[in-house]
C-alpha cells in the first residue's frame, strides 16, 4: 500500500516541491487547500492531475479533523502559513491567526483524529531575528523581528509542547531563505530575477529594492523540502536547522543576477525607504551540522546555479508574456 501524506500549503513554492517529491516516492499526495477566490492552481498545475485536492483551512479546526479522518494521512506537513515578513506588519493578527495558531489547530486535530500520524512543523530562521550568535543552530534562543517570527515561535514551542505532551511524532524545521522559479513575486530574490528578465527585455529600466546590506543564507527549495521528508522518516521526532551554511547580501543578489544577463546592477538598482522593515534582519546564517550528521542531508544548488535557474526562469516567463 503506497503511503498517504497531506500538505496543507500544496500551491505554494514549497508545497509544489514537496508533493512532486512524494509522487516521485509513490505517495499518495492529499493538498489541503482554502475555499477562496484567490488559490492559485500554477504551481502544482503539472500535477494537479496526480494529486487529491481537498477545502481546509487552518482558522476552521472542524475542516482539519474531517480531512484527517476521512483521508487518514501517516504523514502531516504543515506548509500553509501568512508567509510574507512584510505583510506581517500590515497583517498581524491574520498572521498570528494562521502562522501561530493555525498550527495549534492542525496539532489538536491529529491529537483527536490520526495520532499515529507524522508532523512536520515548518518553522523559520525568521524567529532568530535579532540573532545571539552566529551562525544559528537548534540551540541559538530565538529574537523575532517580525510579528511573522513572533508567530512562527509560536508554532515552533505548541510543536514541540504536543510532542512532548502528547507523544505525536512532531518536527520541525528551521529552514533557512530558500528561493527557485516558483517563488512568490513578492519576496526580494525573485523581485530581482524577475527585474533583471524586464530590464534585460527592454520592459523596464530601474529595480526599486530595501536594504541591500541584508545578508541571509539562501538555498534551493527542492533542496530544502527533502530534509522536510527525511525528518519524519527518523524513529524519533526532533528539530532540524536546514540552511547552506553561507551568506549573501541582496547586493551580492543583484550583481549575481544582473551579470547573469551581462548587465550592471549598479545602473538599475534604487533604494527605495519604502521596502526598509520597522524592525530589520541583518544576519542570518545557518548551521545544518546535525541535519547532516543525523538525516544524510547535503544542499545540491548552490548560490550561483540558484540565481542562475531563477533568472533564466524569469527570462522565459517575460518572453512568453510578450508573445
Amino acid at each position: 500500500m503506497p503511503r498517504r501524506a497531506l500538505i496543507t500549503g500544496i500551491t505554494g513554492q514549497d508545497g509544489s516541491y514537496l508533493a512532486e517529491l512524494l509522487l516521485d516516492k509513490d505517495y499518495e499526495v492529499v493538498g489541503m487547500v482554502r475555499r477562496s477566490s484567490t488559490v492559485n492552481f500554477e504551481r502544482i498545475a503539472h500535477i494537479q492531475d496526480r494529486v487529491t485536492l481537498v477545502p481546509g483551512d487552518l482558522l476552521d479546526e472542524i475542516s482539519l479533523i474531517g480531512i484527517l479522518r476521512e483521508h487518514r494521512p501517516e504523514e502531516v506537513y504543515n506548509l500553509a502559513a501568512q508567509s510574507f515578513v512584510q505583510t506581517s506588519w500590515g497583517q498581524p493578527v491574520l498572521t498570528g491567526e494562521t502562522t501561530a495558531l493555525g498550527v495549534t489547530r492542525l496539532l489538536d486535530a491529529i491529537r483527536i483524529a490520526a495520532p499515529e500520524a507524522r508532523f512536520y512543523q515548518a518553522s523559520s530562521s525568521e524567529m532568530f531575528g535579532k540573532v545571539h550568535e552566529v551562525p544559528q543552530n537548534e540551540h541559538t534562543p530565538f529574537y523575532p523581528r517580525s510579528p511573522y517570527g513572533v508567530a512562527k515561535v509560536y508554532g515552533h514551542w505548541i510543536t514541540v509542547n504536543y510532542r512532548e505532551s502528547y507523544g505525536l511524532h512532531a518536527s520541525s524545521g528551521m529552514l533557512f531563505n530558500h528561493e527557485s522559479p516558483r517563488r512568490g513575486l513578492e519576496f526580494v530574490t525573485r523581485k530581482i530575477s524577475h527585474g533583471v528578465a524586464r530590464i534585460a527585455q527592454g520592459l523596464q529600466d530601474k529595480l526599486l529594492l530595501g536594504n541591500l546590506d541584508a545578508q541571509r543564507d539562501w538555498g534551493f527549495a527542492g533542496d530544502y523540502v527533502r530534509a522536510m521528508w527525511l525528518m519524519l522518516q527518523q524513529d524519533v521526532a526532533s528539530d532540524f536547522v536546514v540552511a547552506t551554511g553561507q551568506t549573501h547580501s541582496v547586493r551580492e543578489l543583484c550583481e549575481v543576477a544582473f551579470s547573469h544577463v551581462g548587465l550592471d546592477w549598479a545602473e538599475h538598482v534604487v533604494v527605495d525607504e519604502r521596502y526598509l522593515r520597522p524592525a530589520e534582519v541583518d544576519l542570518l546564517v545557518g548551521d545544518a551540522g546535525r541535519a547532516r550528521a543525523e538525516l544524510g542531508w547535503e544542499p545540491q544548488v548552490d548560490f550561483g546555479h540558484l540565481v542562475g535557474m531563477m533568472v533564466d526562469a524569469d527570462m522565459e516567463l517575460v518572453r512568453a508574456e510578450g508573445r
